[in-house]
């Protein structure tokens, strides 16, 4: 691979007609999307080519690149991988997300003289062999329970070193005496005997059942010929318990081993992918996810986006992968299969009814978060008398320390829930000293004032973080505005939960266990977290300004730069010359550099 290339929009004829990876920024100097191409002149072209055949997103993501930066690799599988990796390091803004991101369980047996298993999501390779991971709890633990019925493997933490164990530190306990452990605690069981049993559950965990079944029907042979008929029929017991695992995870055909199975559903802002690894038979794993669309992306990239993805998780080597979409231009280390007949298209069918029925689910889900989020709005129209169904509603609260740095927020729920990109914040201008009336009067007043200059809609319900007075100063601004009697207003106190209504002295009380009132208060709480968090910030940005402000020479500018620069007044002490220099200038640097200085030695 080599190193990677910047370059401006206009210099686009300029990019080699090789395989890479491109780097789209945005004006911030942020990067916004990572792609592949086996062409970077071609592909990188088409975006500013023929921009009618482009979706909104498109043209909304060339419209913001600034900078393009390259990156030359050896082949389109390079690409493919190097796109892959970047995607999940940046996570750009208009790239596919893969919406899974939690740890997954395995098994591992640990680096001990006497070996255990145990299960675990966080896997450090120094502290034994790991098997996994796997696509559900329920998974895992069903592979352990055959384990521990076939084989006597400790599951206690005991040290079990030669020194301990010849020392007499240690004694049985109830594991032995019910038959789940031979008692290696105090030397009755020697270690390769207990490292053979260690040895066939490795095999039954990287899926090879043969082993064991052949182990076990050996044994039992053997036992049955010496007529210690008890013996062979324990063996036989565990050699059936293995068939019958087997059984519930055998695919159609047991000659069918070593590749993997990748189907996809896709719909217009989301696709649903599944996954099948199957080894000597057997569907070792199954998961299925969900990709969120940002761009026009074609199913071939998001099946394999997703597929090197899953294939790094469950550590597959398998070069057979089949799909139910044709895929072009193969990556060389791929072999993709689209079946027609036989046991591999029933696999494929599987696959995809796994992938449906995961789509389905989640619909399922979004559909009743919807009926819900109805019942509550429909809930609250009827406790508060509406007319109409609160699909909007603001709620304003204020916030100020003794008078000083008087500051607003208002939060904006749609549907019964938070739309943060519509949350607003504001600087008291016209009240001084500490008068949480006038300020509201002054922020509601603003608030509508701008929407009505705008023409822009008006919520149907409007909350006030407050009693009877606050709420008399908002209905003052709605009345300056002819708004009063168009909008419905509230006020909610947090004592004792009351709902005030205008030109009303008595409020109202709503069950504490109604789900209308569990809205109203989400919406006080988070306007009152999101006023208390601006008043802080204002509140810390005055106090550093106020120390920089006593510097003479130094004005608003230059405080301001050293502020988003440096982001605290600590760091600006700390700074050295040179970093102060970077940021304002050589002559600014040294006078704040001076005034700290002689301020460390007053």
């Amino acid at each position: 691979m080599y190193d990677a290339v910047f370059l401006n929009t206009h210099e686009i004829s300029e990019l080699p007609k090789l395989p890479g990876v491109y780097k789209f920024h945005n004006s911030d100097g942020k990067i916004i999307y990572v792609g592949k191409a086996k062409n970077l002149k071609n592909r990188v072209t088409s975006y500013f080519n023929k921009s009618t055949t482009h979706n909104r997103k498109t043209i909304r993501l060339v419209r913001e690149i600034e900078k393009i930066e390259i990156s030359i690799v050896n082949s389109e599988f390079d690409a493919l991988l190097l796109e892959n990796s970047l995607i999940k390091e940046l996570q750009p803004k208009y790239n596919i997300l893969l919406k899974d991101d939690k740890s997954f369980p395995y098994l591992c047996i640990t680096n001990e003289p006497f070996p255990r298993i145990i299960s675990t999501r966080r896997r450090t390779n120094r502290n034994g062999t790991y098997f996994g991971p796997f696509a559900s709890v329920r998974a895992m633990n069903n592979v352990l329970e055959l384990i521990r019925k076939l084989y006597t493997i400790r599951t206690c933490k005991l040290n079990l070193i030669d020194q301990n164990i010849k020392a007499g530190k240690f004694k049985v306990c109830l594991e032995y005496h019910i038959g789940n452990c031979k008692g290696p605690c105090e030397g009755l069981q020697n270690h390769d005997n207990y490292q053979n049993d260690i040895n066939q559950a490795a095999e039954i965990l990287k899926g090879n059942l043969n082993i064991p079944k052949q182990y076990f029907k050996e044994k039992m042979q053997i036992a049955a010929e010496n007529l210690d008929f008890e013996k062979a029929q324990n063996l036989k017991e565990k050699f059936l318990l293995l068939e019958k695992f087997q059984t519930k995870s055998l695919v159609v055909n047991p000659k069918l081993t070593d590749l993997d199975v990748c189907t996809i559903i896709s719909e217009e802002k989301h696709a649903f992918v599944n996954y099948m690894r199957i080894k000597n038979g057997s569907i070792n794993v199954t998961k299925t996810i969900e990709l969120k669309k940002k761009l026009d992306e074609s199913d071939q990239e998001l099946m394999i986006l997703a597929l090197i993805d899953l294939r790094k998780l469950y550590e597959s080597k398998t070069n057979e992968i089949l799909t139910n979409i044709e895929i072009d231009n193969l990556p060389e280390s791929f072999h993709f299969i689209k079946p027609q007949i036989g046991d591999k298209k029933k696999l494929v069918e599987m696959s995809l009814k796994n992938a449906l029925y995961f789509k389905k689910e989640k619909l399922n889900q979004n559909e009743s978060s919807k009926i819900k989020e109805l019942r509550v709005l429909k809930q609250l129209q009827e406790d508060l008398r509406l007319k109409e169904l609160p699909i909007k509603i603001e709620c304003f609260d204020n916030s100020n320390m003794q008078g000083t740095n008087p500051t607003a927020s208002m939060v904006h729920f749609k549907n019964g829930r938070p739309q943060k990109s519509e949350y607003r914040h504001y600087h008291v201008k016209t009240v001084i000293g500490p008068d949480d009336f006038a300020s509201m009067t002054e922020i509601v007043g603003r608030r509508y004032k701008r929407l009505l200059d705008e023409n822009a809609s008006l919520p149907n319900l409007i909350v006030i973080d407050g009693g009877k007075g606050q709420l008399s100063s908002a209905v003052k601004a709605l009345h300056e505005l002819n708004l009063y009697g168009k909008i419905p207003i509230i006020g909610i106190a947090k004592r004792l939960e009351e709902i005030y209504f205008p030109d009303d002295s008595y409020p109202i009380h709503i069950s504490k266990k109604s789900e209308s009132l569990k809205l109203l208060q989400r919406l006080r709480d988070e306007a009152h977290r999101f006023a208390i968090t601006f008043h802080r910030d204002v509140r810390s940005k005055n106090s550093f300004k106020s120390e920089l402000e006593e510097i003479a020479g130094v004005g608003e500018k230059t405080i301001n730069d050293l502020l988003k620069y440096f982001k605290s007044l600590r760091k600006i002490k700390e700074a050295t010359f040179e970093e102060l220099a970077k940021v304002v200038g050589y002559n600014k640097a040294e006078l704040v550099m001076t005034y700290f200085k002689q301020k460390k030695e007053s």
